[in-house]
């Protein structure tokens, strides 16, 4: 896919107050880590999470995304009345009907016009929002598009706190549920728009491609169990089957934007942890000094977690103008999009 007249004239982050390390987290499993022995320090040790942050009170996604909504039009300078196109795009929602857009839509005063949607795809929802935009604003048939994402991992967090706490599992057995702990929360928002609308300096969406490997859908998995979100990984199996997709998508993504390894100033990734990140840059043969992480404070954010790192980058300048970024954004399932950008 390819994209001439596409631009993110905004982004908007919204982070909670609350945080909780990794060492407190561990703290709270001292019936589990005293049970098993587990030696303390291993949370941070193996993901490189140092922290992780939470709403401090009840918090719905709509609530969530509308705060990063409300900043990224303001900084866009867009009037809620403007947008043509609302998509929520986070793993939490609301409820099952209606749409978690139609909440936000309420809460931000967008045009009675305007089309709302969710777009849910695990973690890359956002990057997937992206794209569907992108394909509207290019065609004609928007003009404005705003893209919003509020996860909150706090119950999940807190669920699996408990469930390790209350049974007999012997190491094996808390294997599945070591991922949800690096869960966090937070929300993320972008105004798009056609290129002749956008501000000044706006970053530029050229491209991108996507791969899918549904044999390893059963990898990750979460539903509700008695109203609780539960979540079982399989951290290993699916560390190397991600890396692979991503390898493939590389190679493709390459090929349709004309990259190669040394064309990005910046590459981004979507926010697991230290080795996720570490195994992704050695397989695609790219320069480590080009990653820029949001994970050691913030933890696995979701759908919010690369776009967020985006804004984040773009605020601390470690993109500065004329820079090419690379999206590369997996999600379970296996789902990879990656996207070029041009500050």
């Amino acid at each position: 896919m390819i994209f001439s007249r596409v631009a993110i004239a905004s982004l908007g982050v919204e982070l909670p107050g609350e945080v909780w390390t990794s060492d407190q987290i561990e703290d709270r499993l001292a019936p589990l880590y005293e049970r098993l022995r587990l030696p303390a320090g291993r949370l941070e040790l193996m993901t490189g999470i140092r922290e992780r942050r939470f709403w401090p009170g009840p918090m719905r996604p709509s609530e969530a995304s509308s705060l990063a909504g409300r900043k990224a039009l303001e900084r866009a300078g867009v009037a809620s009345t403007e947008v043509d196109l609302l998509i929520h795009a986070a793993v939490c929602r609301d409820r099952l009907e209606p749409s978690t857009a139609a909440y936000v839509h309420g809460l931000l005063g967008i045009s009675a016009q305007a089309q709302i949607l969710d777009v849910s795809n695990a973690c890359l929802g956002f990057l997937n929002a992206l794209v569907l935009a992108g394909g509207l604003i290019e065609s004609g048939q928007v003009r404005r598009a705003l893209i919003c994402s509020g996860e909150n991992g706090k119950p999940l967090v807190e669920h699996t706190i408990a469930l390790l706490n209350s049974g007999a599992h012997d190491r094996n057995a808390i294997k599945p549920y070591f991922a949800n702990l690096t869960i966090g929360s937070g929300a993320v928002a972008a105004v798009l728009c056609r290129d002749e609308l956008a501000p000044p300096g706006s970053l530029r969406l050229l491209g991108g491609v996507a791969g899918t490997d549904s044999a390893a859908n059963t990898l990750c998995e979460g539903d509700l169990d008695a109203s609780a979100l539960v979540m079982q990984t399989d951290s290993e199996r699916l560390l190397a089957a991600g890396v692979e997709l991503a390898a493939e998508t590389w190679k493709k993504f390459c090929a349709t934007l004309r990259w190669d390894v040394s064309t990005a100033a910046r590459v981004l990734t979507h926010q697991v942890g230290r080795r996720h990140s570490q195994l992704l840059f050695e397989r695609l043969g790219l320069d480590p000094a080009k990653d820029w992480r949001s994970f050691e404070r913030l933890g696995n954010v979701g759908s919010v977690s690369l776009p967020a790192t985006l804004a984040l980058a773009l605020e601390a300048g470690a993109i500065t103008r004329g820079d090419k970024v690379a999206l590369l954004g997996i999600g379970s399932g296996l789902s990879s999009l990656m996207l070029g950008l041009q500050c």
